[in-house]
C-alpha cells in the first residue's frame, strides 16, 4: 500500500510530501540558538544554503512547559544525560533553552525569504494561539507531547497538517493520539520514528528503521524519521528506507556548548546529508514500467519471438519442428506460439525468417 500524501504552501509554491516525492528535509533549531538571535539566524541560513526544505523551532517558555519547583520530581538526573544537566531543575534547563517568542515572527520572515518552510513545535495551547498569528502552514508534535491530548486537540482544530514523533510511546498511546487528531479535524498526518536516547550515535540494533514502513502501513499516514543521534548515517539510511520526512538538529558550530550539541550536525554535515539523500533519490527514481531510454528500447530486440526453424512451404502446417521461440524479437511474441501451431503457412517462408501474422492463413 502506498503511503498517503499531503501538500503544504511554501515560498516556492505547493510542496507535496509523501510517497513518490522528494524527502522533506527539516533542520531543527531546538536550543542550538543558545538564546542568541544572530545564532538562530545563522542556523536558518545554514539550512537554506545546505538545501534543506524547512526550518523548525520550538515554541515554549519555562512556565508553559513545567513548574518552577526544585522538589525531587523536577530534577533532571539521568545517568546518560550530560553532567551540565545533572542536579538542574526542569525549569532551570528550559530557562536557558527556550527561544524568546518575540524573535519568531522575524525568523519566519527570514526563513521564507530564503525559500524555507517555517514551522514550530508548540508545547501548550498558548503556543498554538501564538503560532496561528504567524500563519504557520503546519505543526510538529514532539514525542514527549504525544500523550498531551488537549494540546493535540488544539493543534488539530487548526485544520493544518501535523507531523508527530512517536519515539518511546507505546502502540496504544500512538493510536490514541492519532485518533485525537483525526477526530478534531486533522486529516493530514505524518508520523516520525525517532529514538529518545540522544546519543552521539545510536547502536545499530536500537535504530529499528523498519518502524518507518510500519508507521506508514499501520496508521495509513506519511512516515519519516526524526534523527536524535549524532552523525548523518541513520538519516541517509532512513531516507533510502522510505522516509518521506527527515528531521535533524542543526548547530552553527560543533564547538558550541548547547544542550543539544552532541547529537546535532553542522553546516558541512547537513549539506553532505542533503546531497547524499538527493543523489540516492535519483537512483530510487520513480515507478515506471517499460524501457527508460533509447538504449533499453534498442535492447528490446534481444527478447524472444517466433521464427522459422526450417524452410516452410506455402500450405505447410506449422509444427514444433519448423518454428521455434528464439531471440531476437522481430517475430510474433512467444505468447502466440501455441496458437500458431497447427495453422497453415500462407506463403513460402525461408529459414531464419520471423513469423508474422501475415504469414498465417
Amino acid at each position: 500500500m502506498k503511503t498517503p500524501q499531503f501538500s503544504i504552501s511554501t515560498p516556492k509554491g505547493q510542496r507535496p510530501i509523501g510517497f513518490g516525492h522528494p524527502c522533506f528535509i527539516v533542520a531543527e533549531v531546538s536550543c542550538n540558538h543558545m538564546q542568541r538571535r544572530e545564532k538562530a539566524e545563522k542556523i536558518i541560513r545554514i539550512a537554506a544554503e545546505s538545501g534543506a526544505d524547512a526550518v523548525k523551532l520550538q515554541t515554549f517558555t519555562p512556565d508553559t512547559i513545567t513548574l518552577h519547583s526544585d522538589t525531587e520530581y523536577f530534577l533532571v538526573g539521568g545517568k546518560d544525560n550530560p553532567d551540565s544537566w545533572k542536579q538542574k531543575t526542569l525549569y532551570d534547563l528550559y530557562q536557558t533553552a527556550f527561544m524568546p517568542w518575540e524573535w519568531q515572527a522575524e525568523l519566519k520572515e527570514l526563513a521564507e525569504k530564503l525559500g524555507l518552510v517555517f514551522f514550530s513545535s508548540p508545547f501548550d495551547e498558548t503556543a498554538v494561539d501564538f503560532l496561528e498569528t504567524l500563519h504557520v502552514v503546519l505543526y510538529k508534535i514532539a514525542s514527549y507531547e504525544m500523550t498531551h491530548i488537549p494540546l493535540l486537540k488544539k493543534v488539530a482544530s487548526t485544520g493544518k497538517p501535523v507531523i508527530m514523533s512517536v519515539g518511546f510511546n507505546s502502540l496504544d498511546e500512538a493510536e490514541e493520539s492519532v485518533r485525537a487528531l483525526r477526530k478534531n479535524n486533522c486529516n493530514d498526518i505524518a508520523l516520525l520514528h525517532c529514538l529518545n536516547t540522544y546519543a552521539d550515535e545510536a547502536e545499530p540494533q536500537n535504530a529499528n528503521l523498519i518502524m518507518i514502513r510500519e508507521l506508514a502501513d499501520h496508521f495509513n499516514v506519511v512516515s519519516g524519521f526524526s534523527d536524535n543521534n549524532g552523525g548523518i548515517a541513520y538519516a541517509i539510511l532512513a531516507a533510502a528506507a522510505g522516509a518521506s520526512i527527515i528531521e535533524k538538529h542543526v548547530i552553527e558550530s560543533r564547538t558550541d556548548k548547547s544542550f543539544d550539541q552532541r547529537f546535532s550536525i553542522d553546516a558541512n554535515q547537513l549539506k553532505e546529508m542533503v546531497d547524499t539523500i538527493r543523489k540516492n533519490e535519483k537512483a530510487m527514481g520513480k515507478v515506471h514500467y517499460g524501457p527508460v531510454n533509447e538504449a533499453e528500447k534498442y535492447n528490446l530486440r534481444f527478447r524472444r519471438s517466433i521464427f522459422a526453424a526450417k524452410e516452410i512451404r506455402k500450405g505447410e502446417t506449422f509444427t514444433s519442428a519448423n518454428i521455434r521461440v528464439v531471440r531476437p524479437a522481430f517475430g510474433m511474441q512467444p505468447k502466440f506460439y501455441e496458437s500458431v501451431i497447427g495453422k497453415i503457412a500462407k506463403r513460402d517462408i525461408k529459414f531464419g525468417t520471423p513469423i508474422a501474422k501475415d504469414c498465417i492463413t
